[in-house]
């Protein structure tokens, strides 16, 4: 039998995944392979909450540097995310796995509002969580957001699926062919060196709550589980040294 190595996860899905290379908006053949790898993981009995980006749809900062008032930019991408947890728990539950959204934001017409203990409950029923709405604050991005609720929901790992890249590296391997790509790393290494990998606020949570993280490809199929099965896949980043 398939012994998972995690139980409790956070899938951090940036915007760009679900576009796919359409560049803009939702790609069906791609939201319908991520669920499918969730729900890959999810039968193996392993505890799935999701986070999902905006980037594909809106982002904050762009507005900001067009003149657009911060904040209002950064709730615009919030309300971005929800679209596409929406998009991605009809998808699920096409699947036939149970799925819940809840927001930020208060709009309890399309999804529960996030209260941590309901999260968890949900979690133990063997329901896909997808929190949106980021944090519900502005100036905070969704890499904070899985940061925060990974360590609310005691989330044993991170995984950080990407689609274009698969791990970090220490040069972008698009423009520099001599890029190498690290198996471990610590947050520590990550915020000195400037990597990228996450934001500095959400690499220090995840660092002073002892996360780790996963970063690597979800578009070979199965990565998913091979990540919560345990196998070297990508480029861990450990918690505390």
């Amino acid at each position: 039998m398939d012994n998972p190595k995690y139980k409790r996860v956070v899938l951090k899905l940036s915007g760009e995944a679900l576009a796919g290379d359409d560049g803009f908006g939702i790609n069906p053949s791609v939201i319908q392979s991520i669920s499918g790898q969730i729900k890959e993981v999810a039968e193996l009995g392993v505890e799935v909450a999701v986070v999902v980006g905006a980037g594909n749809i809106w982002r904050g900062k762009v507005g900001s540097e067009m003149g657009m008032d911060r904040a209002t930019a950064d709730y615009m991408g919030m309300l971005a995310t929800v679209m596409n947890s929406l998009a991605l728990q009809d998808s699920l539950e096409q699947l036939g796995i149970e799925t819940r959204v809840q927001t930020s934001i208060d709009m309890r017409q399309v999804a529960e509002p996030y209260i941590r203990r309901r999260a968890i409950r949900h979690l133990e029923k063997k329901r896909v969580v997808i929190f949106a709405a980021g944090t519900g604050n502005p100036y905070f991005t969704t890499d904070t957001t899985a940061a925060l609720r990974a360590a609310e929901i005691e989330a044993e790992v991170i995984l950080m699926a990407k689609n274009n890249v698969d791990g970090v590296y220490n040069a972008d391997p698009k423009l520099d062919k001599d890029a190498t790509k690290y198996d471990q790393l610590s947050y520590l290494d990550v915020i000195k060196e400037g990597l990228g990998v996450m934001d500095s606020t959400a690499s220090s949570l995840c660092m002073d709550n002892d996360i780790p993280l996963i970063v690597f490809s979800f578009t070979e199929k199965g990565n998913v589980k091979r990540a919560v099965m345990g196998e070297q896949i990508g480029t861990l980043v450990r918690g505390k040294e």
